[in-house]
């Protein structure tokens, strides 16, 4: 059972629609477990995602971001050579891995670097959409 009842958030909240959308879109999306990633807080809305593309170029992958989402794919092509293994533990597969992004969240760099792919992303939240106060009598105070 994975339903989740979102009507008494509805009760104390105003704008939250969203959430139900985004949590709905959650459900539904299953991902393998490949490739292992790490989501870091570097620091107050800086942000970094580490993904273990061992055995991937830089032309091999594809970063996009459309909308609200970061999706990252590795395509590999397979080669003309056959190659017998003996054990094979790295894992060749190709992959599509997506992220949902908060509001604001913009991706500002991608490096790849000992097979591991760092996609940094930052927070800024616009002027208009920082905290201000409200004084009585209808003045408004920055801060």
């Amino acid at each position: 059972m994975r339903t989740f009842d979102l009507t008494p958030l509805y009760k104390s909240a105003i704008g939250f629609d969203r959430f139900a959308q985004v949590m709905d879109e959650a459900m539904r999306t299953e991902q393998s477990g490949f490739p292992p990633y790490n989501i870091e807080l570097v620091k107050d809305d800086h942000y970094r995602i580490t993904m273990a593309v061992a055995g991937f170029s830089e032309a091999d992958l594809d970063i996009e971001v459309e909308g609200e989402t970061l999706r990252v794919e590795g395509r590999r092509d397979k080669g003309e050579v056959e190659r017998k293994f003996l054990h094979q533990g790295i894992a060749e597969r190709n992959f599509k891995r997506r992220f949902r992004l908060a509001d604001h969240v913009k991706v500002m760099d991608a490096q790849l670097e000992n097979g591991l792919l760092n996609i940094d992303l930052v927070r800024e939240v616009p002027e208009a959409m920082k905290p201000r106060k409200i004084n009585i009598g209808g003045r408004v105070l920055q801060g």
